[in-house]
């Protein structure tokens, strides 16, 4: 089957659905086409294309999700960039406690920062301030979290349009 982007009536994306379920939310009122595909669907009475976006035509509201405290989010937080060095890339990187566990620093948002694996070592047990290594950035909790998990680079091109939160930068993501 073929993913549908749902978008609210603010054109905000809300989620990813099934070609089955954009059916059922278009033939019912609730929704409109807003993007297709060259494909047909086709029955006994009825010929349209396949779409590929959908928008509501009433709003939905959404409540806020805090942010789950994972070593993921931790880097995506953190854009894959050393804090101590600026580094950045996805493979090498690690998550390093501003004050370590063994001197009583907790697993918080605001203790947690992204490292390359040379900073991580050369800070070792210590603090920043001991290892004569400075933060770039002082980590704090995000206030945004994407409602829609999409895999990397599998988003069919129509859709950047209106993905425009995933071009948010990591300051924004912070500050909202």
């Amino acid at each position: 089957m073929t993913d549908v982007l749902v978008l609210n009536a603010t054109y905000e994306a809300l989620n990813v659905t099934s070609l089955q379920r954009a059916v059922k939310l278009v033939f019912s009122g609730k929704a409109e086409i807003l993007h297709h595909h060259e494909r047909l669907l086709r029955s006994a009475t009825i010929e349209m294309r396949m779409p590929s976006i959908i928008r509501m035509l009433y709003y939905i509201r959404r409540p806020r999700q805090k942010v789950a405290l994972t070593k993921k989010n931790v880097l995506l937080r953190d854009d894959y960039t050393c804090q101590y060095c600026g580094r950045k890339g996805e493979g090498q990187m690690t998550v390093d406690h501003v004050v370590p566990r063994s001197s009583g620093g907790p697993s918080t948002w605001e203790n947690l920062v992204c490292a390359c694996l040379i900073c991580n070592n050369r800070k070792n047990n210590r603090t920043p301030h001991d290892a004569n290594m400075g933060l770039r950035r002082k980590p704090r909790t995000p206030k945004y979290i994407p409602w829609i998990q999409i895999k990397r680079h599998t988003v069919p091109g129509e859709w950047y349009k209106f993905l425009f939160l995933y071009d948010v930068s990591i300051e924004e993501r912070i500050e909202a």
